[in-house]
């Protein structure tokens, strides 16, 4: 028994030496290293293949490319459907329509969605309802981490956006990026106006981050209340008037839009 190895040599699929190289083939070290370096190959190789498949996951979407004329004044209706969400975001689809109805012709919505991580959703500017109405009917929540900043990110490379409304509930991601961001859509007269959901309890512990965003593009936090879609419609009518013709044309018509007043004071106010 005394001239047996006390080890199995298990076959792999590491290609032989190098000629250049040459090995003492009868060394039990160098065949233990031999087969140690094949199955890492294999894991790294695995390991490669997986982070590929999973690149499309981490992309997001943006509005398709575009050229031509000069656009008319834009606005982002941006939501956060992630799994929680779906009280909030089907109270969001059935109004999306309101934004190009408020002023029509005047003003160019475009609808994103964020789930699964990703904003998975991002259409093309548009002026027509129905389309808008179509594909939020198209969309549903899944679970992930919040992703705003992607969504500013575009509303800062876009021309004519006037205002990103986002109904959300948490942040999860870097706050200081996110400042830096609002800092540009500032300096870019591009407003963050944040519609609030705080129905669950842990939500109000990211109010004061919202305020900060808001404030530095000079917009504002309003509350959200996914059981009042009357309210959600005098708010965003509000918002789409504020986009096109901003506080001037906002406060002319602040006798026949029930939310406008809602705006103007929360614009005023610091955080």
């Amino acid at each position: 028994m005394g001239d047996k190895p006390n080890f199995v040599l298990i076959p792999d699929d590491t290609p032989p030496p190098s000629a250049t190289a040459p090995v003492a083939t009868g060394s039990p070290a160098v065949a233990r290293s031999a087969n140690v370096l094949g199955r890492l190959r294999i894991l790294a190789s695995t390991a490669a293949t997986a982070a590929a498949a999973a690149l499309p996951a981490l992309t997001h979407a943006e509005p398709p490319a575009e050229s031509g004329a000069a656009p008319r004044a834009r606005l982002i209706f941006a939501v956060d459907a992630t799994a929680s969400r779906e009280p909030a975001w089907a109270a969001a689809r059935r109004v999306t329509d309101v934004l190009v109805q408020a002023l029509p012709g005047e003003l160019d919505v475009a609808l994103a969605v964020h789930g699964g991580s990703r904003v998975h959703t991002f259409t093309a500017f548009t002026g027509d309802a129905g389309t808008l109405r179509d594909r939020a009917a198209g969309v549903a929540c899944a679970a992930g981490l919040t992703r705003l900043l992607p969504i500013l990110s575009v509303s800062l490379a876009r021309p004519a956006v006037r205002v990103v409304v986002y109904i959300g509930d948490v942040f999860e991601e870097s706050v200081p990026q996110g400042r830096r961001l609002a800092d540009a859509m500032g300096r870019q007269d591009t407003k963050l106006i944040v519609l609030h959901d705080t129905a669950d309890r842990t939500a109000g512990r990211d109010a004061e981050v919202f305020w900060d965003l808001a404030k530095r593009t000079g917009g504002c936090v309003l509350p959200f209340d996914a059981r009042s879609s009357g309210r959600l419609r005098d708010l965003l009518s509000a918002v789409a008037v504020y986009a096109v013709g901003g506080e001037k044309l906002l406060r002319e018509r602040r006798r026949e839009l029930p939310g406008a007043l809602a705006l103007l004071e929360n614009l005023g106010k610091s955080g």
